[in-house]
């Protein structure tokens, strides 16, 4: 298989998960054990938001912790895609929630959230 296979059978498999889940987090560890800091940022956020969430840890699969990057063309984990449409990292995140914009573009998106 040549990389470019590779590449796009990853590109599949993210597409995938970002088209079936309404929140996606690709992150270092998971939800229960994050293995960086930027990745535990990302998930206290989401989960003082109340919001459900697909989390795919990338240290799994190196492949796919590359793909991503290229996928996205954002060089740095976690990432954010929120009902198919990527948003970004760690710091956005958090300057997104900070200023009330990850709260609003959830809701504009239908999707829930417990803390406004």
């Amino acid at each position: 298989m040549t990389s470019d296979n590779v590449n796009d059978n990853l590109f599949e498999q993210i597409q995938e998960e970002i088209s079936n889940n309404d929140i996606v987090l690709f992150m270092k560890g998971s939800a229960q054990a994050p293995q960086c800091g930027f990745s535990s940022v990302a998930v206290q956020i989401l989960s003082y938001l109340g919001v459900t969430f697909r989390d795919i840890n990338v240290l799994e699969d190196n492949e796919l912790r590359e793909a991503i990057k290229k996928f996205s063309n954002w060089p740095t984990i976690p990432q954010l895609y929120i009902k198919g449409e990527f948003i970004g990292g760690c710091d956005i995140m958090r300057e997104m929630y900070e200023e009330g914009e990850l709260q609003k573009l959830l809701q504009d998106k239908g999707i829930n959230v417990d803390a406004v």
